[in-house]
Formats: structure tokens, sequence, C-alpha cells
């Protein structure tokens, strides 16, 4: 079963954002429920990796900050798509002398002001109109050429469209990418599963994980045996800066924070571990 009506799945994750636990029953009684080899295959790709660059932090202790391979030196632009009211990550980015280019068309500016700081009102997307642009055609606007590049996105969903669209070109002139997924409860039904998986199989083939951060103001839900958390934050590094790989089999990291005060959210172990 491909394809399901729009108001099926609204319907469906309305009760399962209350009711994560009854995710495995009703995917039964549905019958677009992914087959558990498929889950599992892909937990088994992205796996994070310990390479030859260690992990900081960068933007702070909260929400906004993010763990990157310590291999920043020759990077000189950052794009950071949806900004919204934070920009800890960029500050620390520009303080060490990188141009930062934001775009985000929910606000009019960016959050404060740095003369490195340069913001479009416009959404990330997969089409050039008076709302949305796409990654192909800012980064040839604002960082022609061949230098490397970070990419920090955080576009409420909005990501599966911008990685299905960017060229492979565009894709490898970053050297460090990290991204917020949303909706990976997704991985769960086929339709989700397929445009999930499409997404990183684009990402694995010039990429490796080498963290993943649940995002602890988020659901989880609980299908055959895998935890997915909705809310998880990438990292990931170009595989030909890569040296040495050895699986990362201690979460959380010792420099993860919560994202909102509360309860923490450790990453599941289905995410590193067999």
């Amino acid at each position: 079963m491909d394809h399901v009506e729009k108001s099926v799945f609204e319907k469906f994750y309305s009760i399962v954002q209350q009711h994560p636990e009854l995710t495995g029953n009703f995917m039964e009684i549905a019958e677009f429920a992914v087959e558990m080899s498929d889950l599992r295959r892909f937990l088994d790709t992205v796996k994070p990796q310990r390479t030859n660059h260690d992990l900081i932090r960068i933007g702070g202790e909260s929400d906004g900050g993010y763990l990157v391979p310590n291999d920043l030196e020759g990077i000189e632009v950052c794009f950071s798509p949806g900004v919204a009211h934070t920009a800890t990550f960029e500050s620390e980015l520009a303080a060490r002398g990188l141009q930062c280019f934001m775009a985000d068309y929910s606000v009019d500016e960016s959050p404060i002001e740095n003369p490195l700081f340069h913001f479009e009102k416009k959404y990330l997307g997969a089409v050039n109109d008076a709302v949305y642009m796409t990654l192909d055609s800012w980064v040839e606007r604002k960082a022609a050429g061949e230098g490397d590049l970070i990419l920090q996105m955080d576009i409420e969903g909005g990501e599966y469209s911008v990685l299905h669209s960017v060229s492979e070109s565009v894709l490898q002139r970053f050297r460090v990418i990290v991204i917020e997924f949303h909706d990976m409860y997704r991985l769960c039904d086929k339709p989700g599963f397929k445009l999930i998986n499409g997404v990183f199989e684009r990402l694995l083939k010039f990429f490796d994980v080498v963290h993943i951060h649940p995002n602890n103001n988020c659901i989880k839900v609980t299908y055959g045996g895998f935890l997915i958390p909705s809310l998880l934050e990438f990292t990931f590094i170009r595989k030909d800066r890569v040296l040495g790989r050895r699986p990362a089999i201690t979460f959380p990291h010792e420099l993860d924070r919560q994202n909102i005060p509360g309860a923490d959210l450790p990453l599941p172990s289905c995410w590193y571990s067999n």
C-alpha cells in the first residue's frame, strides 16, 4: 500500500501524538506499516561513527547548540536556514571569522546584529519564487566557487524537499552538515519511510553520521521494539575528511545538552547498538 490519503495520515498521527504506545496496533490495522527488516536496515546505515575529529559543541548550552566535528578550519561560510529567534550557533561561528548567510520567511530580520550576518526573508525549499529559494540558488549567489561550507538547518520538516532537490555538486560543497530532522516517526509507515530513507541515501553517499541527539521536546513512538523520537539532530561530516571510523557507542555524549528544561531524552540504543 504505497499511497494513503493525506487525511488518513493526519488523523493517524494526531492519535499517535496523544497515545504513541498504540503505534504498532494502528499500523497493523491501517496496513501501511513498514517492514521491520527495512527499518532495522535503515537504523544500521545511520549508526554514528567516531572519527579522527573529536566533537565540539557550538552554539551554547541549550536549544540552538549542536555537536560538530572539530574540523572547521578553512571553512569560511555557514548557511543557516530557519533562524527564527535564535542565532547562538551562528554567533559562535562568526566569532571564528565565518560569514553566516541566514534565511527565514517567518521573521523580518536576524535575531541579533553582526557584521558577518547576512539575512534573507525567504524559506528554503524546492523552488525559487517570492517566498522560497533553493539551496542551489542560494549557494550559487552567495558562495560561488569550490571552497568548503557548513550547513545548519532546522526548517520544521522542510528539510526533506530541500535535500531531495539539492544537486550533488552543491551538497558536496558542505564539509559539515547539521540538521534537525522532523517527523521521524514517519519511518514506521511506507510512504514516510520511502521519503526519509531516500534523503538519507543521498546524504550517506557523501557523508558519515558522527552524532545523533534527540530533541527532548518531542514525542516518542514505539514500534516493533524500536523507539523513534520524532525530532532528531544529526551531524554529518563529508567522507573525504575521515581517516578512520569506529562505532560511537556512548550516548548521550558528554557535551550533549537538553533542548528545553525537563527530563532528558537519551538516544535509544536501537540507533547505535545491535
